[in-house]
């Protein structure tokens, strides 16, 4: 069998993460990265010199280099759809006129966000934004994170088709005084629409006589938006080649640029542009996603680590497991290279997570002693979010910083029940603050982390054809009953539903 860069790293048997600090005493200097307000320490991890010259020539091998080039050129990268994926021109990286074209866009966000601030849709208090996937885990994610203290308007978003998120989101709401955003990519999204349905009946209910004139739709498909009966005036497109899951930094983000202010979200860009040049021009070993990349391959294909947990060590921070899930186990959950032939190893680990100190009295019994060997990333905070004693945030931070302690350290004991084996991985990525600048850098980060993981397996991770079948599926019930299908799945639909 030929030697490959991936045979010898599954042959190495590597040391223990304490003898690789005390063969090292520069160790946490050289695995630590520093940039736009964040420190990325991967020293606890089993990178080792030998292994990081594996994983250089792994690159070399799946050119990871071109495909670089090819992502921030704008050439047509998602293959299987035979289009961009143009996310990094959004923030002023990528083929110019693909940027010219988001700067376009983007001031006429601009533009509406001024005429609501000035009156255009009268006395707005509220923001109902509706959405599903991408196109709401982003805006979710930052309003919870940045909009504590600053928000200028009430945002709430809902994703749910059930009909209790939308109860839940509108029943301190004015419908009077509120702007429904409704964002889907291709203006066809069967949760999002009836949700944006339910909206529309629930203004009328409250005694708005056009509803229609508080709709801003966000998408890719304008004529979509104005067939469903939505002024052009108030649509604000994004470009088909941004994909959902990396769409917050197009219209999509609307109600962060609205609900927190234009300059919040020009940070956000800001900070996600720092990164985008960091991980384009930095060498392969002082590169923040790309040596991230290497620690997750290096577990899910050689050690078969089947899942990564994230632990957010910061209340403002707590919905980013949720957003991650979605990034990583989406754009690279697949069991085909991008040319089609079978995998034939790991793809992306299962991602999980929560927030610390919660999830220490919840699930860190299995990380410390379990039979299963867990990757884990915590992620703090320098400054904290609040005015409460100092010894709030103090309290938080040594327990994140114990936590990754204990799982390297172990400690050997006689009574096997209190015994921790220890050598367990984890990486620490510490915030100065979480700020618009600082978020938008981390969520960059985790976007081209994600990119060189598919990269170095040849997947591409720019489609989601996984999602589609149940869809149709559920399209196919609604319009023909249980008929055709497996004996359980009729006697479900029956048993709920009787007759559609």
């Amino acid at each position: 069998m030929t030697d490959t860069p991936w045979t010898q790293l599954e042959k190495r048997q590597p040391q223990s993460l304490i003898d690789l600090f005390k063969s090292d005493k520069d160790r946490v200097e050289k695995m630590t990265i520093q940039l736009s307000g964040l420190r990325f320490d991967l020293s606890k991890t089993h990178l080792g010199s030998i292994v990081l010259g594996q994983f250089e020539k792994l690159a070399a091998d799946m050119e990871l280099d071109g495909l670089k080039a090819a992502l921030f050129s704008g050439s047509a990268i998602n293959v299987t759809e035979g289009r961009a994926a143009e996310h990094p021109a959004e923030r002023g990286n990528g083929d110019a006129n693909s940027v010219a074209h988001a700067r376009a866009l983007q001031d006429r966000m601009r533009g509406l966000v001024e005429a609501i601030d000035a009156g255009f849709m009268g006395d707005i208090q509220h923001i109902l934004h509706i959405g599903i996937g991408g196109s709401a885990l982003g805006p979710k994610l930052l309003v919870d994170a940045l909009g504590r203290d600053g928000a200028r308007y009430d945002v709430k978003v809902v994703s749910n088709v059930d009909g209790a998120a939308l109860t839940e989101a509108v029943k301190n709401m004015d419908p009077h005084k509120t702007i429904v955003a409704v964002a889907s990519k291709t203006f066809t999204t069967t949760e999002t629409l009836l949700n944006a349905t339910s909206a529309m009946e629930w203004m009328r209910e409250g005694g708005v006589a056009d509803p229609y004139a508080q709709f801003v739709a966000l998408t890719a498909y304008p004529d979509k938006a104005i067939e469903w009966g939505i002024d052009e005036s108030r649509i604000l497109p994004f470009n088909e080649a941004v994909g959902g899951r990396y769409s917050l930094w197009c219209s999509i983000g609307f109600p962060v640029a609205l609900g927190l202010g234009w300059s919040v979200y020009a940070e956000l860009l800001e900070g996600a542009d720092a990164m985008d040049r960091h991980f384009r021009d930095a060498p392969m070993l002082e590169n923040a996603p790309t040596m991230a990349a290497f620690a997750d391959l290096y577990y899910a294909q050689t050690k078969s680590c089947q899942t990564r947990a994230v632990f957010a060590y910061d209340e403002r921070l707590r919905l980013l497991p949720d957003y991650l899930q979605q990034l990583e186990m989406e754009s690279n959950g697949k069991s085909v290279t991008a040319d089609g032939v079978p995998l034939g190893r790991n793809s992306a680990p299962v991602t999980w997570g929560g927030v610390g100190t919660d999830a220490q009295h919840a699930v860190f019994q299995l990380l410390h002693q379990g039979t299963h060997l867990i990757p884990v990333e915590f992620i703090a905070s320098k400054t904290p979010g609040h005015d409460f004693d100092t010894a709030h945030h103090e309290t938080l931070l040594v327990n994140c910083f114990a936590q990754g302690a204990a799982l390297m350290a172990g400690q050997q004991s006689d009574d096997f029940a209190r015994n921790y084996v220890g050598n367990r991985p984890s990486t620490t990525i510490l915030l100065d603050d979480v700020t618009p600048s600082t978020v938008g850098a981390l969520i960059a980060f985790y976007e081209h982390r994600t990119f060189v993981n598919a990269a170095l397996l040849g997947i591409n991770p720019f489609d989601q054809f996984g999602v589609e079948l149940g869809k149709q599926i559920a399209k196919s019930i609604t319009d023909n009953g249980p008929s055709g299908f497996d004996p359980s799945t009729t006697a479900l639909i029956e048993a709920a539903l009787g007759e559609i």
